[in-house]
C-alpha cells in the first residue's frame, strides 16, 4: 500500500462546514482564578458535561480537583471547596456519560475513585468517595467510560495493564495484559466493541476488550504514535505522533489493516503533543497542540483525499489541555457544533470556545444536528460482559437536548481483600520497574550513602 503525502494547499469544495469559526466566550462567561495543576503528565486535566466543569488543581499533600456548576462563571474564590480524597496527584478525570453527577478520577496513589457530586455543586471539601477501586500496582494514568454500557469503566496504569471494572459489583472483571510499556491513550469505536490503544513501545493496537485479544497491531517506528481516536463508523483510526525527523504528524489508518497508514501528513516542527478530537455527527476533526494557542480543523470523508483542511482558530494564549462539551450540552440556537473548555495555566483561566456554523436563519438546522448519542445506556454491564454489542441510544437535539438522565448510581458494599483477575493477584503482581524509576532509586540510594557513610 502506498502512503499518500497530503498537500497543505486548501481544496475549495462544497461543504457546509467550510466557514466554521471559533468564538471565545466573554470574560464574564469564563472561569477565573483557578490554580490549574502544573503536572507535566500528558493529559487534559479537565472534564465537562452539560451541568459541571471539573479541573485538576495544584494541591499540597495529595491530589484534588474542582467541580464547578457551569452557570457559576466568573472569579472562583481561593477557598472554593474541592474533591480531595486522593493521596497522590490526580492524573485523569472523566464524567459518567449517563449520570451527570458521577465522575471517575485516577491518581498516582494507584487508585481509581468514583465520586457523586451533590445537586448545585460542592458546599464543602469532599474526601469520601462513593467507591474506591484498587487493582493497579502502580500509578493510574487514564480512565475511560464505556460509550454504550452503564457502569463499565476502563483504567490504564503504569503497570502496563488495562483493567475493566464492573461498578455494579465494584470489582475488576477483566484484565488486558498485552502491552509492554506505559499506555498513552485509549479510544473506543461507536458501540464499544473495539478498543484501540497507543503505547510507549511505539505500537498501535486494536483490541477486543472482553477477551483481551489483539486483532491488529502496527509497529510505528517511522510515525511514533502518541494519541489515537476512532473515526465513528468509518472503520478508520486517526493517530497523532512524531515523524523520524521529529516533526508533528497525523496518520490515517484502516482499522482492519494496520500494515501501513492510508495517509500521513506533517503538521509543523513544534514539540507539544497533538490532541485529536473527532465529531462523528459533522465528520470534523480538531487538532489542538499542548502549549499551542491554535486549533486546526478538518473534514473527513471515506474517499480520497480523506482529510480536507478547513480553517484554524487562533489565540495568543497557550493551552495546557482542553475539555469537550457533550453534544446534548451545546447551544443549538446559535448553530454551535462543538465546544472546547481551554485551560490557560498562566492566567488561571478556563475559556469556553464555541465552534459555530454561520447561518442566517434562527430555526433549528437539522442538516448539522443529526440524531446523536444521548444520555441513556444501550446495555447493562452483564449484557455487555456476556458478549452483546449495541449501538448508542440516539436522541434528537431539537426536542431532547435539555433533558437530564434519571439514572442513579448505587455503590456496592465492599470489603478490602486481594484482587484476583485471570488467576493473578493484581496487588501482589508488581511489574518490572521502568528505566526512569530505576535511575531515581539509584540516585536516592546514592544520596543516602553520602548522608550516612557508615552504611557503606
Amino acid at each position: 500500500m502506498t502512503v499518500t503525502k497530503m498537500s497543505w494547499r486548501p481544496q475549495y469544495r462544497s461543504s457546509k462546514f467550510r466557514n466554521v469559526y471559533g468564538k471565545v466566550a466573554n470574560r464574564e462567561h469564563c472561569f477565573d482564578g483557578i490554580p490549574i495543576t502544573k503536572n507535566v503528565h500528558d493529559n487534559h486535566f479537565c472534564a465537562v458535561n452539560a451541568r459541571f466543569l471539573a479541573i485538576v488543581t495544584e494541591s499540597a499533600g495529595g491530589g484534588s480537583f474542582l467541580v464547578i456548576p457551569l452557570e457559576q462563571t466568573g472569579r472562583i474564590e481561593p477557598n472554593y471547596p474541592k474533591v480531595c480524597g486522593h493521596q497522590g496527584n490526580v492524573l485523569d478525570i472523566k464524567w459518567n456519560p449517563f449520570i451527570d453527577n458521577i465522575i471517575a478520577s485516577c491518581s498516582e496513589d494507584t487508585s481509581v475513585r468514583i465520586w457523586e457530586i451533590p445537586e448545585g455543586g460542592l458546599k464543602r471539601n469532599m474526601t469520601e468517595a462513593l467507591l474506591e477501586l484498587h487493582g493497579h500496582s502502580r500509578r493510574v494514568g487514564l480512565v475511560e467510560w464505556h460509550p454504550t454500557t452503564n457502569n463499565i469503566l476502563f483504567s490504564a496504569g503504569y503497570d502496563y495493564k488495562v483493567l475493566i471494572w464492573n461498578l455494579d459489583v465494584g470489582e475488576p472483571v477483566k484484565m488486558i495484559d498485552c502491552h509492554s510499556d506505559v499506555i498513552l491513550c485509549m479510544s473506543f469505536n461507536t458501540d464499544g466493541s473495539l478498543l484501540t490503544t497507543t503505547c510507549k513501545d511505539k505500537k498501535l493496537r486494536v483490541i477486543e476488550p472482553r477477551s483481551g485479544r489483539v486483532l491488529q497491531e502496527a509497529n510505528c517506528k517511522n510515525h511514533r504514535v502518541n494519541r489515537v481516536v476512532f473515526l465513528g463508523n468509518m472503520k478508520r483510526l486517526l493517530t497523532t505522533g512524531v515523524s523520524r525527523w521529529n516533526t508533528r504528524q497525523i496518520a490515517l489508518w484502516d482499522q482492519e489493516d494496520l500494515s501501513m497508514p492510508l495517509i500521513e501528513e506533517e503538521i509543523d516542527g513544534l514539540s507539544g503533543l497533538l490532541f485529536p478530537f473527532y465529531d462523528a455527527d459533522t465528520h470534523m476533526l480538531y487538532l489542538a497542540g499542548k502549549g499551542d494557542g491554535n486549533i486546526r480543523y478538518y473534514e473527513i470523508s471515506t474517499e480520497k483525499p480523506f482529510l480536507s483542511y478547513l480553517m484554524e482558530f487562533r489565540s495568543p494564549a497557550p493551552q495546557k489541555g482542553l475539555g469537550v462539551m457533550p453534544k446534548h450540552g451545546l447551544d443549538v440556537s446559535a448553530c454551535e457544533v462543538f465546544r472546547f473548555y481551554k485551560l490557560v495555566t498562566l492566567k488561571g483561566l478556563i475559556e469556553p470556545i464555541s465552534m459555530i456554523v454561520p447561518r442566517r436563519s434562527d430555526s433549528y438546522q437539522e442538516d448539522i444536528y443529526p440524531m446523536t448519542p444521548g444520555t441513556e445506556p444501550a446495555l447493562t454491564p452483564d449484557e455487555w460482559l456476556g458478549g452483546m454489542n449495541r449501538d448508542p441510544v440516539l436522541m434528537s437535539l431539537k426536542e431532547g437536548y435539555k433533558k437530564s438522565s434519571k439514572m442513579v448510581f448505587k455503590a456496592p458494599i465492599k470489603e478490602k481483600k486481594s484482587v484476583v483477575v485471570n488467576g493473578i493477584d493484581l496487588l501482589e503482581n508488581v511489574p518490572p520497574r521502568t528505566e526512569n524509576e530505576l535511575l531515581r532509586m539509584f540516585f536516592r540510594q546514592l544520596k543516602n550513602l553520602r548522608n550516612n557513610p557508615k552504611n557503606c
